[in-house]
């Protein structure tokens, strides 16, 4: 009896996938890889946090019906590196701490309340949806060991993350702990563009200076003054 449980248990396949698009349409996807990539940034020099978007997460050992794949997960105290799912047994039965999800169109009521209960379920401290048809966004903090619906999210600061968040505009601000906004790779570009845009104009004019200098120098040698002595 205990060979053929053993059997069983090692017989278990937990899938990569499952079947379902990362994203029903280009706002969904854009948020998606806003927040991952903007949290993989933020703790980039911490090799203990680990950051994932669209990836599958298993709770229960032998058990590949129970299983959920946030927007966006974050797990405080398990290495960076690739991993096809989350096999929370494998993994210091660490389960995430914080998990994003970003509505569209297609999710409905039902599926969201069964998320819901799935975080609450399974050890989530922090759990977060936002809307961006509607700019809506909410959250829950876990109290007294259950997910509790955080009243106002308004410059709401992140327990675990420390990151805030704001709706003052016509869709949701980010800010990491030093102030700097969460954003798009386009706006990571343009700016990196803009700096050494910046940064070539102040070579080009300490080029220009330096050669104003020098032609001044020889000038003054010209007319028999030592410029060093000026």
């Amino acid at each position: 009896m205990v060979q053929l449980q053993s059997t069983s248990q090692s017989a278990v396949i937990y899938p990569d996938s499952d079947g379902q698009p990362m994203a029903d349409n280009t706002k969904q996807f854009r948020w998606i890889v806003v927040i991952q990539q903007n949290l993989e940034w933020l703790f980039a020099n911490n090799p203990n946090v680990f950051v994932a978007g669209d990836l599958l997460w298993y709770p229960v050992e032998g058990d590949n019906k129970t299983r959920v794949a946030p927007d966006v997960m974050v797990i405080l105290g398990r290495p960076k590196g690739d991993r096809g799912s989350y096999k929370q047994w494998e993994e210091d039965n660490i389960s995430p701490q914080v998990a994003f999800e970003i509505l569209s169109p297609g999710n409905t009521k039902a599926e969201m309340n069964r998320k819901l209960l799935f975080y609450d379920r399974f050890g989530v401290e922090e759990y977060y949806v936002y809307d961006p048809d509607r700019n809506e966004l909410s959250g829950w903090l876990r109290q007294e060991g259950f997910l509790d619906i955080i009243e106002s999210m308004t410059d709401w600061v992140s327990p675990s993350l420390q990151i805030k968040f704001n709706l003052s505009t016509d869709e949701l601000q980010i800010f990491r702990p030093d102030g700097q906004r969460f954003l798009s790779y386009v706006e990571i570009a343009r700016r990196a563009e803009e700096e050494r845009q910046r940064a070539e104009e102040e070579r080009q004019r300490a080029e220009e200076a330096e050669a104003r200098a020098n032609r001044l120098a020889a000038k003054l040698r010209e007319m028999g003054i030592d410029p060093d002595r000026v």
